[in-house]
């Protein structure tokens, strides 16, 4: 066993050199924590909890459609991605992909827009404390009275419990992977299960029939169209971060044949089991017409359903899965930080890029993005609708940061530039959509490009429903044009100074030396 452990190491390290990097990261991950990685950052129990009352408020039963037309469109990314992680398995997946499908400059870009996506991502995961946790418990509720997420009350609390969840994230992903790794295993598996009771109590409860989710129902906004195109964030917002997978590759054992498999079996899991939860609540919710389900969601359906102990077992298993998501989406966002230093390309790289040798873990990314989600969340001391605002920006940045991906990808196939050449560690061909390859990847990026609009357009019923706040209705779309601002001037500062370092002549005792 050690022999066959080791001849595979020394295969993965390999093929690690072959694109110009040394092992450094720790290979201590199976097929089942590759699985975890991508499982645990779309983590079903947290986004599904976080987001049902809005997607319900804004979609009414009728939302529910939305969740397959999203599986559909991910799953042709993910295809994608699968295809990319058999023949680049590094670490800073979005980032590497896109530089090697398209130029140095736009997979910067790329990965630029993704690693913000990903700190955002992580602060608003840390949020979802808030659906959960008073609820379980009123002692959780330690900043006022009213647990509610869009009261301010609730908005100020859930903040300090993101904090407090941050803080242990950040102390766990510089530790160990392996530590890092059974903690995720065990979480996804406590989450799995958790997710399957969740299904099988709400189905057998039943209030009413599926035939309710052909309804908009008095809670949907604009329409047949507006409830299913307001009601699909929910869906978005569940159903990324399944890369994460290939990220961890270079943790990996034999990762060009494990990525592709757990980046898909990740995704098509959390795309069921979701599908499955939301189905659930809406059948079993006590009333579609109290106004409960728009506002206290899932929380509300378990705990009436299916009796205040039972209920209270299964939140506590949704606290599990938030702990879980935020760590594992801090350790993609660390791991996107670390691959973009390594290449010199962020500042205070050499810092960014160094990995302690006994842990296999750089420390200090995953303390940049844990106190950068930490900083977002101050912002719900501002305002209730901050929230929203959060969660919706790190959709939009990570469908966008996809689609630079898809993009190039796509451009190459019709060149005829990208082939399924190639064997990944077993001698088995690479994994491959083969004829299939231009429809779904241009389905991959039609419909990319579709959500991210979607996503973005400046609603003022969903960003600023109370009024008066405009720059929350504006958030999504002038947080991505600061993000472009910042990395244009970034990459301006690094030209001219290398350009000044260039023209500056060497020292006459430099020289002579």
């Amino acid at each position: 066993m050690t022999t066959t452990a080791t001849t595979t190491d020394t295969t993965d390290d390999r093929s690690l050199a072959e694109f110009g990097y040394r092992q450094e990261l720790h290979r201590s991950l199976g097929r089942y924590a590759s699985f975890a990685a991508g499982f645990s950052f779309i983590s079903v129990l947290t986004t599904v909890f976080q987001f049902f009352a809005f997607g319900y408020a804004f979609g009414g039963p009728v939302f529910f459609w939305a969740w397959p037309v999203v599986l559909i469109g991910q799953l042709a990314v993910a295809a994608c991605f699968a295809e990319l992680a058999a023949r680049y398995p590094i670490s800073g997946a979005i980032y590497q992909w896109s530089s090697r499908l398209s130029t140095a400059a736009f997979g910067w870009f790329a990965g630029w827009i993704m690693v913000i996506g990903q700190i955002v991502v992580v602060a608003a995961a840390a949020l979802a404390l808030q659906m959960v946790l008073p609820a379980l418990w009123s002692g959780f509720q330690l900043v006022g009275t009213d647990p509610s997420p869009v009261s301010a009350d609730g908005a100020a609390n859930a903040a300090v419990l993101g904090v407090v969840l941050l803080v242990l994230t950040t102390v766990v992903n510089v530790l160990d992977n392996r530590v890092m790794s059974a903690i995720n295993r065990v979480g996804v598996t406590a989450e799995i299960i958790g997710a399957v009771l969740i299904v099988v109590l709400l189905l057998t409860h039943s209030e009413r029939s599926p035939g309710i989710t052909f309804h908009t129902g008095t809670a949907a906004q604009g329409g047949l169209f507006g409830a299913l195109a307001v009601g699909s964030f929910t869906a978005a917002y569940v159903m990324i971060g399944f890369d994460s997978a290939g990220e961890m590759s270079e943790e990996t054992r034999l990762p060009r044949r494990t990525a592709p498999r757990t980046i898909l079996t990740a995704l098509g899991a959390a795309g069921l089991l979701g599908g499955l939860v939301v189905l659930g609540g809406l059948l079993a919710a006590p009333s579609l017409t109290d106004g409960h389900l728009a506002t206290d969601g899932l929380s509300y359906v378990l705990t009436s359903s299916l009796g205040d102990g039972v209920g209270r077992v299964l939140l506590a298993d949704v606290v599990v899965a938030i702990a879980v998501a935020t760590l594992a989406i801090q350790t993609a966002a660390s791991r996107m930080l670390f691959s973009m230093a390594r290449d010199g390309q962020l500042p205070f790289a050499h810092r960014l890029a160094k990995v302690d040798a006994r842990t296999g873990m750089p420390g200090a990314p995953a303390v940049v993005v844990g106190v950068l989600a930490g900083v977002l969340l101050l912002m719900n001391f501002a305002s209730p609708d901050a929230f929203l605002a959060i969660g919706t920006t790190c959709i939009v940045m990570l469908y966008l940061a996809y689609a630079m991906v898809t993009g190039p990808l796509l451009y190459r196939r019709l060149r005829g530039e990208f082939t399924a050449d190639g064997t990944d560690e077993t001698g088995a061909p690479l994994f491959s959509l083969g004829r299939w390859g231009v429809p779904v990847n241009a389905l991959a990026l039609a419909y990319g490009l579709l959500m991210t609009v979607d996503l973005a357009w400046p609603r003022a019923a969903v960003y600023d429903p109370a009024g008066g706040h405009w720059y929350f209705q504006w958030f999504t779309v002038l947080f991505l044009v600061l993000t472009l601002a910042a990395g244009w001037g970034y990459r301006a500062y690094r030209a001219r100074t290398a350009a000044l370092a260039a023209r500056t002549p060497e020292p006459v005792a430099a020289r002579a030396l």
